[in-house]
């Protein structure tokens, strides 16, 4: 009976946080269909890459937590069977019927093995790293909404309800809400990783260490549900700053990419000395203070002869941007699709 209602408490848990994520993934989507034309830097190593739109990038986060929603959805199907009737280990010699007690309690079916269904705890496990992996997506994101919110970035201003002041320097307002929810994905990782050492060396049927099953998955499940409700309410508080954002996108020469990919298509050349040449024009556009898409054509061509004026309009960063329309990028048709993907999948 323990087993049975422990299962019972894991499934209806695991619906109410998929309902979060679909809540969390419906505000983001809300988010991206405001700005997709709002430029900012792409990262990779955390260095400016190539311009791309806040919607993008927003999105990016909304497609990782629909995995989430679908890994919970996934375990329920799997972990929809009633234990009831598997008796000490190995049934019971009465006349039950399992099926029928099974369907009454709104099970799917029941578990094949009595001796297994006694012992068995991957339900509990299983909702323990959906959470986690959930968690860590959800710290990613707060990750970045601290460094966006930071006097460097100024990417992001954070509700007051959301931050807080320093206990002494008046100026400041931190991002409290997030830090925390980035703090306590160690600990429900850490209440993956106890269960796991709990069950890892236990042998079959039941064996008492197995009442360290539950205290684990409470607290990750109290710790996800308030999490991802605090995280959708900072998002649609959150104000925007595009004009930072725009102003970033003009500093480490972003697209560079698209200036050796237009030497290589309309030009070419061959992709090692088009890369050369980019980092040329690269070096002399730092030289002058400026970043390559300020460069003019006058200029581009004084760094090497095929730099004709064709290629300025590829020096633009919004042009930059709008070039990237294969499925997943980051032009304003390729986001559209995107939404349209999530659209879709809410209306589930």
């Amino acid at each position: 009976q323990v087993a049975l209602d422990f299962r019972l408490y894991v499934l209806k848990s695991g619906a109410q946080v998929a309902e979060k994520i679909r809540e969390l993934v419906e505000a983001l989507r809300d988010i991206a269909s405001r700005h997709a034309d709002t430029l900012m830097p792409g990262y990779t190593h955390l260095q400016h890459a190539q311009p791309v739109s806040l919607a993008y990038h927003l999105l990016a986060y909304a497609f990782m937590f629909r995995r989430d929603y679908e890994r919970f959805a996934s375990s329920r199907e799997r972990n929809n069977l009633s234990p009831l009737g598997s008796a000490a280990l190995a049934g019971t010699p009465h006349p039950i019927n399992r099926e029928l007690v099974a369907q009454q309690l709104g099970f799917a079916g029941v578990t094949p093995n009595a001796m297994d269904s006694v012992s068995d705890r991957d339900f509990a496990l299983e909702i323990l790293f959906n959470v986690s992996v959930l968690m860590t997506h959800a710290s990613r994101l707060c990750e970045e909404l601290i460094l966006w919110s930071s006097q460097e970035f100024g990417f992001v201003t954070i509700s007051d309800a959301y931050s807080t002041g320093s206990s002494i320097m008046p100026q400041k307002k931190n991002p409290d809400v997030a830090e925390l929810i980035r703090g306590k994905t160690g600990r429900v990782n850490g209440n993956l990783v106890a269960l796991l050492t709990v069950m890892k060396g236990l042998p079959l049927a039941y064996n008492k260490d197995m009442q360290e099953d539950k205290e684990g998955v409470f607290d990750s499940v109290a710790t996800a549900l308030a999490s991802l409700e605090i995280l959708k309410q900072m998002l649609k508080t959150a104000k925007f700053n595009e004009q930072n954002m725009l102003a970033m996108t003009r500093r480490g020469h972003l697209t560079a990419t698209d200036l050796a990919d237009y030497l290589v298509r309309e030009k070419n050349v061959p992709f090692r000395q088009a890369h050369f040449i980019t980092g040329k024009a690269v070096a002399y556009a730092e030289n002058l203070g400026l970043d390559l898409s300020e460069l003019n054509a006058q200029q581009l061509a004084s760094v090497d002869e095929s730099l004709d004026a064709g290629a300025v309009k590829f020096l633009d960063l919004n042009a930059s941007k709008e070039a990237r329309k294969s499925q997943g990028g980051t032009a304003n048709e390729s986001v559209a699709a995107q939404i349209e993907i999530l659209n879709g999948w809410l209306k589930v």
